[in-house]
């Protein structure tokens, strides 16, 4: 059998009389990169936050890592890194202090705290600013301090809702590289929300596209064009596929 990271069945999330999410299953294969497709307002964000047990669903199932994480919230945090949107650091400490400080709310030795920290911060490009106040990074800097936080937690799954949103090009082509090594050299599983299809199909195995809540498609890019667009050229673009499902929706 897969082993899966993520398994949801029927999941929903209801906002008085809004359905954000409506009665979501599937499931994200270990070590696979997942895009997770959408416009704003899809359900995307609410979608992971129910996966990270920081809102509760209003019925169904989902178990991220083996655990619920209505039940077991600190088991699949500590399973897990997530990048939001809008990032938040201590703006008036540095960009290794901050490291530091998530480090020691996961319980990670000083000593290996300080290791992780200097190999995360070269990974991603900050061993020269390491020593900065974030209040001076750039949206870039703090996207890549993001991924460093993620680095030094070694989770088995990341969860990144909407990494290069404000990013100019050069940063994004270097965070879609960050990601795909996320997977490809350190055996996370991802799971990439985002509405920039063309930055998607570029890393991800399987893509989900969600419309008003719902799923509407899931499954490898190259299907979903067969299925939807009935062909087997590659020159078929995602937004292609997306906009089908779109106006079908």
């Amino acid at each position: 059998m897969e082993e899966y990271l993520i398994e949801a069945r029927g999941l929903s999330k209801t906002y008085g009389n809004l359905k954000a999410v409506d009665d979501l299953t599937i499931s994200i294969r270990k070590g696979e990169i997942f895009g997770f497709l959408g416009p704003n307002g899809a359900g995307k964000t609410t979608t992971i936050l129910m996966f990270l047990g920081l809102t509760e669903p209003t019925q169904g199932m989902v178990r991220v890592c083996g655990f619920d994480p209505v039940k077991n919230p600190l088991n699949v945090k500590r399973r897990t890194g997530y990048l939001p949107e809008h990032l938040g650091f201590y703006e008036d400490m540095t960009a290794r202090q901050n490291l530091l400080y998530v480090a020691r709310l996961n319980g990670i030795s000083e000593e290996e705290a300080t290791s992780r920290i200097e190999r995360a911060l070269e990974e991603v490009g900050l061993e020269e600013v390491a020593d900065r106040r974030v209040s001076t990074f750039s949206k870039g800097m703090r996207q890549r301090l993001g991924i460093a936080e993620v680095l030094i937690k070694e989770p088995e799954l990341v969860l990144l809702d909407e990494p290069t949103i404000g990013l100019d090009p050069e940063s994004t082509i270097h965070m879609l590289e960050m990601v795909r090594s996320l997977s490809r050299d350190r055996g996370m599983t991802v799971f990439l929300s985002s509405h920039l299809l063309d930055q998607v199909q570029r890393i991800s195995d399987r893509v989900g596209i969600m419309i008003k809540g719902r799923l509407v498609a899931e499954g490898p890019i190259e299907e979903l064009a067969k299925r939807k667009l009935g062909v087997e050229r590659e020159d078929y673009t995602l937004e292609e596929i997306y906009l089908k499902f779109f106006r079908e929706a």
